[in-house]
């Protein structure tokens, strides 16, 4: 599945929610999964098969949050990411080049 694929699918199942919610409440829910994400990644420290299922979720639903907020503000995706297709914006190299900050 593509990322413009993906995103029709999350329109096509919970945008007119999301819409009615808003921006500012779809990002709320958003944060949550990125602090469930963050948590599961602290507990991650197995490589067992359980362990990497539970971050292959949380990552999924960070995702589709992601995903319809991008939706909500008019924004594909697909088009957004094209920014790194020439390696790192700022270098424009690849791997990127620039000095850590």
């Amino acid at each position: 599945m593509t990322i413009d694929e993906f995103q029709k699918l999350i329109e096509k199942l919970y945008f007119s929610k999301d819409k009615k919610r808003g921006i500012e409440g779809t990002y709320m829910w958003f944060a949550e999964e990125v602090g469930e994400l963050a948590r599961a990644i602290r507990k991650s420290k197995s490589k067992d098969k359980k362990s990497k299922e539970h971050l292959e979720e949380e990552f999924a639903d960070c995702f589709a949050w992601l995903v319809t907020l991008a939706s909500l503000t008019g924004i594909k995706l697909e088009k957004a990411i094209e920014k790194y297709k020439n390696g790192c914006p700022k270098c424009r190299k690849n791997p990127c080049k620039c000095k850590e900050q």
